[in-house]
């Protein structure tokens, strides 16, 4: 089995059987477009399959896996969005990890990135456990939301700009569906401070010009559809090439999620 089925029992999985099936570009675009439910989006996110490369590839890493998983069922699908449906605090990073994401179900769980996230997020209040190793094991977001700018696993992690462009609907609906009471949008690293930058257009947002360059405690002032001060926050990503160098410490994570908590008023 190269994936996990929708509706088989996985922990967590948003989507059934007869959850409707993006197969290109265009019908991504439509579909997000007309779903007005989001649970019914996060469903149809996580069996889409819109690029040929990445489902190729989500799918075959689930197939080979990696020694140390080599006894473990792979998600092998693409990771929707999850935590609270009415966010303060959204969190935005790259793509699913081949052998963390795109193995356990849930972005940024079960790999290095991952610990050190959910690690400062339970520090600073927005997680309720310290750790993220499965769907199903029990952790929470509190007041915060968390979604990836690509929903599959690409090769290198390093997803094509067309895939990329393909995926952003997604992420344009779910900020609009789940917008009512957002007041911050965190970009973990340049890649997604420059994919929420359309997706936040998308969705209604009024944004400044030219687009502010991406830089850690960056701070970006935005405006909801409904009129509301909302900041976009830039932080580096907590890669294992950052968090080895030194280019990423704890501190500086905690102080990019305590801001956040100020600006939410917290």
């Amino acid at each position: 089995m190269t994936h996990v089925p929708p509706g088989s029992g996985w922990p967590e999985d948003p989507a059934r059987p007869d959850t409707p099936v993006a197969r290109n570009p265009g019908e991504v675009r439509e579909l997000a477009l007309k779903i007005s439910d989001l649970g019914a989006l996060v469903a149809a996110q996580s069996v889409c399959r819109a690029c040929p490369r990445l489902v190729e590839w989500r799918e075959e890493v689930a197939t080979v896996k990696r020694r140390a998983f080599a006894q473990e069922t792979y998600w092998g699908r693409p990771i929707a969005g999850w935590g609270d449906e009415r966010p303060q605090v959204l969190i935005v990073g790259l793509a699913p990890a081949a052998h963390g994401g795109n193995r356990t179900g849930r972005i940024f769980t079960g790999d290095r990135s991952g610990d050190w996230l959910f690690a400062s997020l339970y520090r600073t209040g927005l997680a309720a456990q310290e750790t993220s190793v499965r769907a199903g094991d029990g952790q929470r977001l509190i007041g915060a939301r968390m979604v990836a700018a690509v929903r599959c696993a690409p090769p290198a992690n390093k997803p094509e700009p067309a895939e990329r462009a393909a995926c952003s609907p997604w992420l344009a609906r779910e900020i609009a569906l789940a917008s009512a009471g957002l007041r911050v949008v965190v970009a973990l690293g340049g890649f997604a401070w420059q994919a929420v930058w359309p997706a936040l257009r998308d969705a209604g947002y009024t944004l400044p010009r030219p687009r502010p360059p991406f830089g850690h405690g960056a701070e970006v002032e935005i405006v909801s559809p409904e009129g509301a001060a909302v900041r976009l926050l830039g932080c580096y990503h907590p890669s294992q090439q950052n968090t080895f160098t030194g280019r990423v410490t704890e501190r500086m994570l905690d102080d990019v999620f305590t801001r956040a908590n100020v600006l939410r008023g917290l």
